[in-house]
């Protein structure tokens, strides 16, 4: 028992040993890693704030990445002696560089969040087919005072709206205080797509009763969307009325989800011009059939002679072919005779 404990333990023991040797060791000048990791941090954002500096300020650039080194209590040599260390091995480069780029991605996050905020514009939207890019509340009260008359928004374009996307914008609509229909209580929706080279499309609707109403605009072929806008307007009226909006969306579709109604749209006009066709086939037919059953032209008396006599001709071969192109011409152009006074006629 002693005996294979004691050889359970060596084993051990050369396991730390074999796991303590292969790791790898940092020479005593070389930064650690935690601290590369938050200097890497801060000096690729020193960098990014430097490189958008005036011209007549560069000069200022060197003070920004000074800044991050005295922060961290080095110099610029310590940091490149340390970056020539990492950069040889890279697994350990690698995994610094990795929470870097996590913890830029985040800040870049927060920084559009506040921009969005601050500009009062959405956020980049989600890419796919089918997703609502609505960015604001989703519930309103409008009283048609100055102040809670219209409801407005403005949506730029991004990277994710492509060419030919279908938006469609819903509102459910409730006139508090009625409880009849009333065409003098009414509230005004609409929207508008401007594209790139300044076109633009829209669509005015006007809301009398509660209920789900809907704007739909599909940019089609117009080229790329600048920007989508929409409003929704409710008018003074002499005694106060409460207009409340809630469940708005705003659809994008891409093309790709229109796709199957156009292939339908096209079989069925496919469907229509074989129509088309076949019936102009059988009424080309039928001017040929008419026009071989049309009297044929007067003999010459040598022919009628000959078939008195029952005489035939001895015809060549080549006298054949030029006399049935012949006959084959005087067809053609007798069926476009009848063909243009049946048009004159219609």
């Amino acid at each position: 028992m002693k005996r294979d404990f004691r050889c359970r333990l060596y084993i051990m023991c050369l396991l730390v040993v074999f796991v303590v040797g292969c790791k790898v060791k940092r020479p005593d000048g070389v930064l650690p890693e935690t601290t590369m990791e938050n200097l890497l941090y801060d000096y690729h954002i020193a960098k990014a704030m430097s490189d958008n500096l005036p011209y007549n300020e560069s000069y200022k650039k060197v003070l920004y990445t000074n800044a991050v080194f005295s922060k961290y209590g080095t110099t610029e040599a310590v940091f490149d002696s340390s970056m020539v260390w990492y950069t040889r091995n890279t697994e350990v480069l690698a995994k610094v560089y990795e929470r870097v780029s996590k913890r830029l991605k985040a800040q870049q996050n927060s920084i559009n969040h506040l921009i969005a905020i601050r500009d009062k514009k959405p956020m980049t939207s989600t890419p796919g087919d089918s997703i609502d890019v609505w960015a604001w509340q989703r519930m309103r009260r409008l009283t048609g005072m100055p102040i809670d008359n219209k409801l407005t928004f403005v949506l730029p374009s991004d990277s994710n709206f492509k060419k030919r996307d279908t938006l469609v914008w819903e509102v459910r609509y409730h006139f508090l205080e009625r409880v009849k229909p009333d065409t003098t209580l009414y509230a005004l929706m609409g929207m508008q797509i401007q594209f790139e080279n300044d076109s633009i499309i829209s669509e005015t609707k006007r809301v009398t009763e509660s209920g789900i109403q809907r704007i739909r605009l599909q940019s089609d072929t117009l080229g790329a969307i600048k920007e989508v806008k929409g409003f929704i307007y409710y008018p003074r009226k002499k005694t106060p009325h409460t207009l409340l909006t809630d469940d708005i969306t705003l659809m994008r579709y891409h093309s790709n989800d229109t796709l199957p109604v156009l292939n339908d749209s096209l079989k069925t006009d496919s469907l229509k011009q074989d129509v088309v066709k076949e019936v102009v086939s059988k009424k080309t037919a039928d001017t040929i059939e008419k026009a071989d059953q049309q009297p044929q032209p007067r003999l010459t008396p040598e022919e009628m002679n000959r078939r008195r006599s029952n005489l035939q001709r001895e015809v060549k071969p080549e006298q054949l072919e030029v006399e049935k192109h012949i006959q084959m011409e005087k067809r053609e152009i007798r069926q476009e005779r009848q063909m243009n006074q049946r048009r004159r006629s219609q």
